[in-house]
């Protein structure tokens, strides 16, 4: 959830300066904005905005730093690396909220130049998100175990690519796993506890079911890593380049990543039959967030077209 920045009184809009932070600049620009006698609604919703653009480079973030290339990696972020779904919707009022912000700063002469003008609006269905094919999950499967039983065992590939496909959890849920985790009172039945550390995302924590034969893999890691405190002691892009090399390895020409493997996840649980409120629940999905991903996986797992939510 975006950070909702408070409305302050602003005494005057000249108080900023190119050397302005971010944070300064958008109480000044919600005052702009109702002056326009723009509606609370657009008032709150270019804040929340902004509040995200505030949540990858900070509030204390010099106007005169952000470039087209900066705000191209914002929407970028904004539609495949914060980890929440972005509907056609909110990815069009998210560039907008861009363009009117700076184009405000360069009428003001805050900016010289607009770094926002050239951001492109796209139109027409969003693209579905790529999935891993069951024919190269398989050989992705064979590879890991090849490396997990060759002259120089390494459990992690098999323990990571087994946990992303069975458990369609996010990266970052996964770079906070701990041993605790993993519930294994039943081995028959494990289970693996998710948990969110923000308060407003307490609706994410969930429980969801394990492999019983994962344990053996996961007992093969532990003893040859031995992590000090998370499970994956390392960085989430290591994690990542790990999935790259498995990918190339088993002879993968697609992308495979954690968000692919997510995506993968869900329409194979789906095509087993999966209930949809129990995947939305193991997903960890609100229910706004899920009418447009449960519908984009009824069409990955059908093949018929995805055409754009309302």
């Amino acid at each position: 959830m975006s950070k909702q920045l408070p409305l302050f009184p602003i005494d005057s809009e000249h108080a900023l300066t190119r050397r302005s932070t971010l944070g300064q600049a958008i109480p000044v620009f919600q005052e702009h904005l109702r002056q326009e006698g723009r509606s609370p609604h657009t008032i709150n919703a270019f804040t929340s905005d902004l509040g995200l653009l505030c949540e990858l480079y900070g509030e204390d973030r010099a106007l005169f730093e952000f470039n087209t290339t900066r705000l191209n990696r914002f929407m970028e972020w904004i539609e495949h690396g914060r980890g929440v779904p972005c509907s056609r919707k909110s990815y069009a009022r998210r560039v907008t909220t861009l363009k009117v912000f700076f184009k405000y700063l360069k009428n003001e002469n805050i900016l010289s130049a607009d770094p926002a003008e050239a951001l492109v609006q796209r139109s027409g269905a969003a693209p579905l998100q790529p999935i891993v094919e069951d024919d190269d999950v398989d050989r992705l499967l064979a590879y890991t175990l090849s490396l997990r039983l060759g002259d120089n065992p390494d459990a992690r590939p098999d323990l990571l690519v087994r946990l992303l496909i069975d458990t369609g959890i996010k990266k970052g849920e996964c770079m906070a796993l701990k041993p605790e985790h993993i519930l294994r009172d039943d081995p028959t039945a494990p289970l693996l506890l998710i948990r969110h550390r923000k308060p407003n995302n307490v609706y994410k924590e969930r429980k969801v079911a394990l492999d019983p034969d994962w344990l053996v893999v996961f007992d093969e890691y532990m003893e040859q890593y031995n992590p000090p405190d998370t499970i994956f002691d390392c960085t989430a892009r290591n994690l990542e380049y790990v999935l790259s090399d498995v990918a190339d390895g088993a002879g993968i020409t697609g992308k495979v990543s954690f968000e692919v493997l997510r995506w993968t996840s869900a329409v194979r649980a789906y095509q087993r039959g999966a209930d949809l409120e129990a995947l939305r629940e193991k997903m960890g999905l609100s229910r706004i967030s899920w009418r447009e991903t449960s519908a984009k996986i009824k069409c990955l797992a059908t093949q018929q077209d995805y055409k754009e939510l309302i």
